[in-house]
């Protein structure tokens, strides 16, 4: 007889986008108040395959098809694991040497221990805080972060719940959400073929099943399907590249590491050194021009600027050609693999594939590659059969129809009415961008912070000429930081000046709300528990599966763990204090709940969809689901560009000229001096602000390129407390005092000439600071670079500037500046570092406090740990 392992079974979104969109609907099975199990949804548990209409795409004999249940990653599979971690914060807790009526002690945050406080003390003092602070300084001296991938929600979403609250009360200054997945198209696509709101290409309505049918070849550039959409999307762009195979396209693979993607499908893999893309574009370029191979008439009617282009690249500017063999010397890869490359491709239909950016889009001038790009794809005819820029991730985004490749669902689904998450950036009076907050919290009385744009990923393209700075005209500097996304350190750019900032003596107060202990969450004052997504009744939508788009409630599967709230709650019981001091305070906790119960919040979700061709409100309360099922005539659609390419006036791009802008016209009339992002793309060697290359002076010191790529077995920083995935030998490598560091990766022949074995201790660093890591000997990673991911949990043993940080969390040792003078993004990638052996031993004599925390090789560094004894 079998046992019985099902009980109740509740419909959850585990995907970590946060914005209220993803995908990675899960049945979750739940019994005796625990979750038991997580298991994918089969979709005839929900529907027939009537209501479904199910799509297929045929191309070449073969078929492909959305498959029968929802493709859940390991990542979601596994979450019960991280809801019960050691790591929770399951009660309100106080640093001990932070006291608002005396002695502050800024420069001890990230080394304090914490003691637990109850919720009423805790949002008392938190009230207290912001009122004294508006009183004294003004609302705006109050600094909200609350933005970035967290767990995905609704009603009670993270990254904003409190932002709304205070925006009631007077407003606050926001740290600004960058495009983060987007930087180099944001900063330098545009300003080439238009492509709002990112940069990439919008249009890819029928893109896949057009390529299945006239490809040849699929270029994954920093690509990696098997890694990337884990997070938010699941796994069907690992079976469209399957497909891809199956119907006999090649593949290649331009990335420093044989990435997950590489490994597993058949292909050719162009190792490449990281952040060196631009000089093996350029390259390609050089022998299309050289050999006229590239679509000549097309670059005359579809674009503006080649001739500048070619002027460039043929060496008339600087006296340099950018041949193949010049570019051997930059990128490391061979001259005869650059000539062999661009050969195939000016006689082949090729698109290139992203799952978003990668590190090639986040490292200094990252631009530069995001532009040569689509100059590459201009020279062989973008919008012809079987090319494109095919997007293979978040299906859909944006609620842009065409912004999808898969055959469309009759209904994307979005609900706004029901939202406390992300605030909007666009028309605030003050704000300054995330890759610049470390400068904002420091920057000297009397000066101003400057840069351009609002530095959000749906702002325009003429967006980025508006000049703004910080301080406002008027506003104070920032002296209170209320959080609820605190991995600012181990997701941007130089984390050690991130953590020196936040204990500069000016900001008086900070409150940071989370499920885990971890990361930022160490340099609070005062930090508040929160639930998990199992926790909370909640509605959700999934509509980037690439399989079929659903709208559901989800209901709370667990009671909440210890004293644990939600987002929207935490606002609430602050709202609730604050209402005792009246004026711009008064009835605050009903004009934010508007009078709503979380079940009227999900009504006014559905309302927000605008869903009632499908099914009324009752019918969904009732059945919990609503699956839209295939759009007819999908088949129809036009396909992507092709109108574009047969007759460029007729789909005109948003550019001024409405055409590519090889040769940027905006730039050229806004910045006509800017040598960092010129006005036709070129290879920037380095500058004052970064010399990350392998010509710099720095590099004889730090040797090595680095590249951070979105972490395998994380989403950022989330799940590094997971104890299934930290078994895993790519996960973690064990050291000779049982800690659990995160992978380096290194090739043999840099290992051998460094002394270097497999399972070694290794300190990799530079003049900003040093990061401890395991070794992992491999070929999967070329000479002349070192493969960490990022993101891993920060376990400090010396903080702030030059510091040391024993879990590996490479964003710490990142460049500070941005991407280039006047494109404020993230530079977080390729960059110079140097790696050599420690002895973990000697390190733990030298600093027993930091060593000796509470720690399990299982789960990690755990939340007791920051404990005073007894708590």
């Amino acid at each position: 007889m079998g046992i019985e392992t099902r009980g109740e079974t509740v419909y959850r979104g585990i995907a970590w986008s946060a914005f209220a969109c993803s995908a990675n609907t899960a049945a979750v099975d739940v019994k005796d108040g625990k979750i038991i199990r997580i298991r994918p949804l089969h979709y005839d548990e929900v529907s027939t395959e009537e209501q479904r209409k199910p799509w297929r795409i045929e191309a070449r004999g073969k078929v492909f098809e959305p498959g029968k249940k929802t493709l859940l990653p390991p990542l979601s599979l596994t979450y019960k694991k991280r809801i019960y971690s050691p790591n929770r914060v399951l009660f309100p807790m106080k640093r001990v040497d932070w006291d608002p009526n005396g002695e502050r002690n800024p420069q001890n945050r990230g080394l304090s221990k914490y003691e637990r406080i109850s919720w009423d003390e805790a949002t008392t003092l938190i009230a207290s805080e912001i009122k004294r602070i508006h009183d004294t300084y003004g609302p705006l001296a109050i600094m909200c972060q609350a933005d970035g991938h967290g767990e995905t929600k609704v009603v009670h979403a993270p990254h904003g719940a409190q932002a709304m609250m205070l925006e009631l009360c007077g407003g606050y200054t926001l740290q600004a959400r960058q495009p983060d997945s987007w930087e180099g198209w944001y900063w330098g696509a545009k300003h080439m073929w238009g492509m709002d709101p990112v940069g990439m290409q919008v249009n890819q309505r029928n893109l896949y099943k057009d390529v299945c049918e006239h490809g040849d070849a699929v270029l994954y550039w920093g690509c990696d399907l098997e890694t990337t959409p884990w997070g938010w999307g699941g796994q069907q762009p690992s079976r469209m590249a399957y497909f891809l195979e199956e119907l006999g396209l090649k593949s290649f693979f331009v990335s420093p590491d044989l990435n997950y993607t590489g490994a597993c499908h058949r292909g050719k893999w162009i190792p490449v050194l990281p952040n060196t893309d631009a000089a093996l574009q350029l390259a390609i370029a050089y022998v299309w021009i050289t050999e006229g191979t590239y679509y000549k008439e097309y670059v005359e009617s579809h674009t503006v600027g080649f001739d500048w282009f070619e002027y460039y690249v043929l060496g008339n500017e600087d006296g340099v050609p950018k041949t193949p063999k010049w570019a051997e010397e930059k990128c490391g890869v061979p001259s005869y693999t650059i000539k062999a490359f661009a050969r195939y491709w000016a006689k082949h239909a090729v698109s290139i594939a992203h799952a978003d950016g990668g590190g090639m889009i986040r490292s200094p001038f990252s631009h530069e590659p995001a532009r040569l790009e689509i100059v590459l794809l201009a020279m062989q005819g973008l919008g012809r059969p079987g090319t494109g820029q095919l997007h293979m991730i978040e299906f859909g985004q944006f609620g842009f129809d065409e912004w999808n490749p898969m055959p469309r669902s009759e209904k994307y689904f979005e609900v706004p009415g029901a939202y406390h998450g992300w605030m909007e950036t666009i028309g605030r009076q003050n704000f300054f961008p995330k890759t610049m907050t470390p400068q904002a919290l420091t920057l000297p009385e009397g000066e101003k912070l400057r840069w351009y744009g609002h530095v959000v990923c749906t702002a325009p393209r003429a967006d980025q000429f508006v000049p703004f700075e910080f301080p406002a005209d008027g506003a104070p500097m920032i002296h209170m930081v209320v959080s609820d996304s605190p991995s600012w350190t181990t997701c941007w750019n130089g984390g050690y000046s991130m953590q020196e900032a936040l204990r500069n003596e000016r900001v008086e107060t900070i409150v940071m709300q989370h499920p885990w202990f971890e990361n930022d969450t160490a340099f609070a004052d005062i930090i508040l528990p929160v639930n998990t997504m199992f926790e909370e009744k909640d509605v959700a939508v999934d509509n980037w599966s690439g399989q079929f788009n659903m709208m559901y409630i989800q209901d709370d599967c667990i009671e909440p763990l210890g004293e644990s709230k939600s987002d929207y709650e935490c606002a609430i019981e602050v709202a609730k204090k604050l209402e005792r001091y009246g004026g711009p305070y008064e009835n605050l906790v009903q004009r934010y709940t508007q009078g709503k119960t979380v079940d009227e919040w999900i009504e006014a979700g559905f309302e927000s969809a605008q869903a009632d061709s499908l099914m009324t409100y009752d019918e969904f309360a009732e059945k919990k689901m609503c699956l839209a099922p295939t759009a007819d005539g999908w088949e129809d659609d036009p396909v992507a560009l092709r109108a574009w390419y047969d007759d460029p006036a007729s789909q005109p791009l948003s550019t001024p000229t409405r055409k590519i802008e090889i040769y940027s016209t905006g730039l050229a009339e806004h910045f006509p001096d800017d040598t960092e992002r010129p006005i036709v793309p070129h290879w920037i060697e380095e500058t004052e602000e970064h010399k990350e290359r392998i010509s710099s002076d720095r590099a004889v010191n730090y040797p090595f390129l680095m590249v951070t790529n979105h972490p395998r077995w994380r989403v950022h920083s989330e799940h590094d407390d997971v104890t299934w995935m930290r078994e895993i030998r790519t996960c973690k490598v064990e050291g000779p005092d049982g800690y659990l560091y995160e992978p380096v990766w290194m090739n043999p022949v840099d290992a051998g000439k460094l002394g270097l074995e497999d399972g070694d201790v290794v300190r990799v660093y530079n003049e900003r600071g040093s990061v401890l890591g395991g070794m992992y000997v491999n070929e999967r990673i070329m000479p002349g670079a070192v493969y960490q991911d990022h993101g891993a949990r920060v376990d400090p043993i010396v903080t702030g500037k030059c510091g040391l940080d024993r879990g590996g969390a490479n964003n710490l040792i990142c460049p500070t500046a941005t991407t280039s003078k006047n494109a404020a993004g993230e530079a977080t990638n390729g960059f110079l570092v140097n790696v050599e052996k420690v002895d973990v031993f000697s390190l733990a004599e030298e600093y027993p406090e930091q060593f000796g925390r509470e720690y399990d090789p299982s789960d990690g560094l755990r939340v007791s740990a920051w404990l005073v004894d007894g708590q």
